[in-house]
């Protein structure tokens, strides 16, 4: 259970600024390790989410206006913290004609500023495939460019009914074309099969990918997706040494990592990338829809 000093800080924090984030709003086991350690993930464009992905514990429904003085809010509270990394993730917003790009872009410069020593990893949603708004998300500097393709192209729409899985690779092949540190995560244990999650790796290998989580899917309620098996830590194991031997440079993988899992650990290896002229050469996957 959710416990510590960190923990009760990090939560005052949250709700006297008014803010949210994932670890609420999805449900994530971790919140009191992570919490406690003052690791967090806000969750920016309000709480409520235009679309109904059937693993995802986040309120769907008509969002709220956008709150203009929420980037502000969210730099001041995670400078604050005192955070060498952090991550921020945010609801979709199809009612946008940006799709939050702006207010993703304004957030980015305003943790720049107030906080001009953390690196900060953006985990954005697929922006229904508008690359321009991709664009202004990067012309913001984020530090690691995030977006999950969460499971294999076969149980794509299954699991993300408003989605692509060739759309979001192209959002992560733009991100990779800017040459941005590019992160993404899979949930195991909806149906996949061992092959499939080969193949994607793969793909993601070969579009030069830096930064993967591999974790197990858990049952929100009983609303949401079953769960088709539960995938034992020997084969997280297996998965992450085969991304590693493809030259996927940071694998997390086990039964309960989560995208933003020990992120904060991950400081260093984006440093070091960063001074690294080279790691923007990469080849392109050819794309399976």
């Amino acid at each position: 259970m959710p416990a510590g000093e960190g923990y009760r800080d990090v939560r005052r924090m949250v709700k006297e600024l008014g803010l949210h984030t994932v670890c609420q709003s999805a449900s994530c086991p971790n919140i009191g390790e992570c919490w406690n350690n003052r690791a967090l993930t806000i969750m920016i464009l309000g709480e409520i989410c235009t679309r109904s992905c059937r693993f995802c514990d986040v309120a769907t429904g008509r969002p709220l206006p956008v709150d203009e003085d929420e980037p502000r809010r969210v730099a001041e509270m995670l400078a604050a913290l005192e955070l060498s990394h952090t991550v921020i993730t945010s609801v979709d917003r199809d009612d946008l004609a940006d799709g939050g790009a702006r207010i993703w872009a304004e957030t980015l410069r305003a943790c720049h500023e107030l906080a001009p020593r953390m690196t900060v990893e953006v985990l954005v949603p697929d922006f229904k495939g508008a690359l321009a708004d991709v664009d202004t998300v990067l012309d913001a500097n984020p530090d690691v460019f995030a977006h999950n393709l969460e499971t294999v192209p076969r149980l794509s729409r299954q699991v993300r009914v408003q989605a692509r899985y060739d759309r979001s690779f192209a959002v992560l092949r733009r991100a990779r074309e800017r040459g941005a540190l590019t992160k993404t995560g899979l949930m195991l244990g909806l149906g996949e099969e061992l092959l499939e999650v080969r193949d994607v790796l793969d793909q993601l290998a070969e579009l030069g990918l830096t930064i993967l989580t591999l974790g197990q899917y858990l049952q929100p309620s009983k609303r949401h997706l079953e769960i088709a098996r539960y995938v034992h830590p020997d084969e997280f194991a297996a998965l992450a040494e085969h991304a590693r031997a493809r030259g996927i440079a940071h694998v997390e993988s086990g039964p309960l990592v989560r995208s933003s899992y020990h992120a904060e650990g991950q400081a260093e290896l984006i440093h070091r990338l960063q001074r690294d002229p080279g790691h923007g050469r990469v080849g392109f996957a050819s794309l399976a829809s």
